[in-house]
């Protein structure tokens, strides 16, 4: 039986290789402001339709659907065929999506186009990781993880502004055009940008009898891939419970004000963004992922049962949230490494459209956990409950990176 093993290739010229990184790491901008496309709007929208909350709601979770059942399929065709015109393939099907929806005056068109959107949503995790991971040298792939979740979190943030801005110049339909057109933008400079030598190429090996990697759902639902999804979920757990329910659990749990609770807020996601990027930088001096992780989870923890117990000042609790936030940042690079390592270089897109599933499991499971804890007056159980995520999220974390990687 015979074994696949990385062989380094000569590196693409780093010019070559930075005009690539900030394609894909463009495409993942225009994805986050896709999704959160809808947030900033969702009043106008829902008058102009004159529906229920409930029914356009109905919208992100067809999104949220689609994206979940659809993402590891997806992951399978990104390994078998061109990953990038797949991404090219995704931001096109997305825009698309959003000028119909712009332009069709019907509410069951528009709910039809989010489900597309989700579909659209499926090939960027699957594509752009295993076009980061193929492409860049392993010496540099944590802090090109970090540069990719970075221009994830700029689209979140460019999302509220630009969108309402528009909205007061063309209204949202004339927004959701002006998406699709950012979307165009970035497919054509993905298909434009060539694809600089890929830095490693499979060579066999010899291998003890019944060693041989496992492949497709198999690989799948081995022990460190499942390990890394239960990870991604829990992960997303806490810092999803932190990101959008900080400043009703603060409000109900404290009294805190809404001024203060949210400048801590606003304190922790900036803070995210730099931790990502140190996190990024911390990639290229130590291999030690599963450390760095655990490390940046336990800080979590802490910070979530202090805050649930005591009610801080206002500018010590501003402090620890951002705190917060640095440490949450810090983990993703180490994150994202370790699933490389669990991975083959040839299913990076199924592994990693797998694994990132969990994001949006969360995303679905999540809001009835901490919704239900605020009707019922648990507000303090909300923060033990996160640190709970985070802890249990180091044991898989461990269990991962002690296990022989996937060849």
């Amino acid at each position: 039986m015979t074994q696949v093993a990385e062989l380094p290739l000569p590196s693409a010229p780093r010019a070559a290789e930075t005009r690539f990184v900030y394609s894909v790491c463009f495409a993942h901008f225009v994805s986050h402001y896709f999704m959160l496309l809808l947030a900033p709007l969702f009043i106008f929208i829902k008058d102009d339709f004159g529906v229920t909350y409930t029914e356009l709601g109905l919208a992100l979770t067809l999104f949220n659907i689609v994206s979940t059942v659809g993402q590891t399929p997806v992951g399978f065709l990104v390994d078998r065929w061109n990953a990038r015109l797949m991404l090219v393939a995704g931001l096109l099907v997305g825009s698309g999506a959003l000028a119909v929806a712009g332009l069709v005056n019907s509410f069951w068109v528009f709910l039809a186009m989010f489900a597309v959107l989700g579909l659209g949503n499926t090939v960027y995790h699957p594509a752009d990781y295993a076009l980061l991971g193929r492409h860049v040298p392993v010496e540099r792939t944590g802090r090109v993880f970090s540069y990719h979740t970075f221009a994830g979190m700029l689209g979140n943030a460019a999302a509220p502004a630009t969108l309402v801005y528009l909205y007061a110049i063309m209204g949202w339909r004339g927004a959701f055009l002006c998406a699709a057109v950012l979307g165009v933008v970035a497919a054509a400079i993905v298909f434009l940008t060539r694809e600089p030598p890929e830095v490693a190429k499979p060579v066999k090996k010899a291998e003890e009898p019944g060693e041989a990697a496992p492949d497709g759902w198999k690989l799948l639902l081995s022990a460190p891939i499942l390990a890394n999804l239960v990870f991604f979920i829990l992960l997303s757990m806490s810092g999803g419970g932190l990101y959008n329910y900080l400043v009703a659990t603060l409000g109900a749990l404290h009294g805190t004000p809404a001024t203060v609770a949210n400048t801590a807020l606003t304190g922790l996601l900036a803070m995210s963004a730099v931790g990502v990027l140190v996190g990024g930088q911390l990639t290229g001096f130590t291999s030690r992922y599963g450390l760095v992780t655990a490390i940046g989870l336990l800080c979590t923890a802490a910070v979530c049962v202090l805050v649930g117990m005591i009610d801080f000042p206002a500018l010590v609790l501003i402090l620890l949230m951002s705190s917060v936030g640095f440490f949450n940042g810090l983990t993703m690079p180490s994150r994202d490494m370790i699933v490389r390592a669990a991975a083959p270089r040839s299913a990076y897109g199924r592994v990693f459209g797998f694994v990132t599933t969990g994001f949006h499991l969360a995303g679905i499971v999540s809001p009835l956990i901490f919704g239900q804890m605020l009707d019922r007056g648990y507000p303090a159980e909300i923060f033990f409950f996160m640190a709970f995520c985070a802890l249990l999220s180091i044991a898989t974390v461990t269990y991962s990176t002690t296990r022989k990687p996937a060849s």
